[in-house]
């Protein structure tokens, strides 16, 4: 395994989720060191939250794509390992949205 996704905990309480390659390790060093100017670096320092591993670095960065796009409760439920939290916050996420009508628009016209 040589790529990561990340999420880290920063000092102000808020997360950033990341994917590295190779070492998560150093990734982490770089962070609380400040050596790019990221979203991390005025809010370190930071510790890691959850991390997964993959063989591949374009599926750790999918995942990161995936997991950028959580709510902060969603994030939780997986920093927790709550599984049952997290499929049902995925649930309420995907509430149905209105179709169009399909009346035609304005009133009725008058057949002569």
């Amino acid at each position: 395994m040589n790529a990561f996704v990340y999420i880290l905990r920063c000092d102000d309480g808020s997360y950033y989720v990341g994917s590295a390659r190779g070492s998560l390790e150093r990734r982490i060093l770089e962070h609380n060191s400040g050596a790019y100017r990221s979203y991390t670096f005025n809010r370190r320092p930071v510790t890691l939250a959850f991390s997964e591993s993959f063989e591949r670095i374009t599926d750790a960065v999918a995942a990161e794509r995936k997991l950028k796009g959580w709510s902060r409760a969603k994030k939780e439920a997986l920093i927790a390992g709550d599984f049952g939290q997290l499929k049902d916050l995925s649930k309420s996420r995907r509430t149905p949205r209105p179709r169009p009508s399909r009346r035609p628009c304005g009133p009725p016209q008058d057949e002569a």
